[in-house]
């Protein structure tokens, strides 16, 4: 196997601090040929369910074999277990705390070990910050090839967390906001696969707000809120060039009914 393997990097510690570059160059040091690839560091901080959506939908676009390290670690330094995750042929290294719900959801069946073989690790002392001493080199040993197996036992009784799933009836289907995007945008958990059940004879309530559907952005007006099926198969409530979230007070978890007419 090659040594370029592709390993991605999703976390909460922002820009501002060299945490992300120091996780590189422990990556860099084992494996000079790892290609690393940065899918958010933007993370809300210590928000473990928007870790576990981003990299939910994000993982699978990438070739089968790549490495995703996860590290949005509020219990680092305690007890919670860490991890190392084959799911399908893609791999995942971080914290067991939920951020991986989603790979459980959808990515059947997923074998597991525990990160415990102090030999692959840069220190076993880290009290505040295992994404370098920990699941950095994890990372860049296996993207050289080691099995999985060789960093401890199999592990089991994973933590998770319920993945929201909209409820389709006869009269329509109900959801919730599960993601608040860059441009305040705000993704859904019903599928666009079940909205065809409807056609698209449909209004969609928000928080006392009718909105009607679009198939693009630009065919609505820059005031009102909208929605569409995006370019990852969920309905997405918006308001076109403005932060549909801020303007209508959208957060995560707040309930979404689509009634058909």
């Amino acid at each position: 196997m090659s040594d370029n393997r592709i390993i991605t990097l999703t976390t909460d510690f922002g820009y501002k601090d060299p945490f992300v570059a120091e996780m590189k160059g422990v990556i860099l040091s084992v494996n000079p040929q790892a290609v690393i690839v940065d899918i958010t560091h933007s993370i809300q901080p210590q928000d473990t369910e928007e870790t576990a959506y981003v990299i939910g939908a994000s993982f699978s676009y990438f070739p089968s074999g790549t490495i995703h390290i996860v590290v949005v670690d509020p219990g680092v330094g305690s007890g919670r277990k860490a991890l190392i995750l084959d799911a399908g042929g893609f791999y995942f290294v971080g914290p067991d705390n939920g951020v991986f719900s989603h790979i459980f959801c959808f990515s059947q069946p997923v074998k597991g070990v525990y990160i415990t073989e102090e030999r692959y690790m840069r220190s076993k002392e880290s009290p505040t910050f295992q994404g370098r001493d920990l699941f950095a080199p994890a990372g860049a040993w296996l993207s050289k090839g080691l099995p999985a197996g060789e960093f401890g036992p199999p592990a089991k009784d994973f933590v998770t967390f319920p993945v929201p799933r909209s409820e389709v009836t006869r009269g329509g289907i109900s959801g919730e906001v599960t993601y608040i995007d860059h441009f305040g945008n705000a993704i859904t958990d019903i599928r666009g696969a079940d909205l065809k059940s409807i056609a698209d004879n449909y209004v969609v309530e928000v928080n006392n707000t009718i909105i009607h559907p679009v198939t693009y952005y630009a065919m609505a007006g820059e005031n009102s809120m909208c929605c569409l099926v995006n370019s990852s198969g969920y309905l997405e409530l918006f308001v076109n060039k403005r932060n549909a979230a801020e303007k209508y007070r959208i957060k995560k978890g707040d309930k979404v009914v689509v009634r058909k007419l």
